[in-house]
């Protein structure tokens, strides 16, 4: 298959907008500069000519942005198939992601932010190849972490979210202290 290597350079750059999703629009891989929208084309091109099912597989180390380019990818999606549910689609889809990372993110001594799970997102579509839903499945990789942590490193964030609130009326049945107190660093 197709490989793109992508580099997180930890800003914004003008290659993301509507403009540029729309150059890649309708263009046969390898004809334009390699890109995540030229991955996304050529999966919806292949989509809508074999009318079968495609998959775009994003990795990479923590801290590389992943989640940003599956966003990216599903902007693309959303834009080209011209979707009525294009008033951000990726934002509805990832509209979890706050929660998923206060339950599965955690500091690690590389990233303040580290993603302790994995993501699948499917994309549903229509026979007009517009988007009609989508679904993201979750998957912790790593549940050592609830009980242990390396030197430097944390425990989940809603560990700490819980302790901070430690002090709110509702949370008092809890019997919860600072972090500090409760062993969490």
């Amino acid at each position: 298959g197709i490989i793109l290597v992508a580099i997180n350079p930890y800003k914004q750059l003008p290659i993301y907008g509507d403009a540029i999703i729309h150059a890649y629009s309708g263009q046969n891989m390898g004809d334009m500069d390699p890109h995540i929208f030229a991955v996304a084309e050529e999966a919806y091109k292949q989509m809508a000519r074999n009318n079968k099912n495609q998959s775009i597989i994003v990795s990479g180390e923590s801290g590389a942005g992943k989640t940003v380019s599956a966003r990216y990818t599903m902007r693309y999606f959303a834009t080209v198939s011209k979707s009525s549910s294009n008033a951000h689609v990726e934002d509805k889809v990832l509209a979890s992601n706050p929660i998923t990372e206060a339950v599965g993110n955690a500091k690690t001594t590389r990233n303040d932010n580290s993603s302790r799970f994995g993501k699948y997102t499917e994309i549903s579509f229509d026979q007009r190849y517009q988007i009609i839903g989508a679904n993201m499945r979750t998957y912790l990789l790593e549940k050592s972490r609830v009980v242990f942590q390396v030197e430097n490193e944390r425990n989940y964030h809603i560990f700490y979210q819980l302790c901070a609130s430690a002090m709110q009326p509702e949370y008092k049945h809890l019997k919860l202290g600072r972090s500090q107190e409760n062993n969490l660093l």
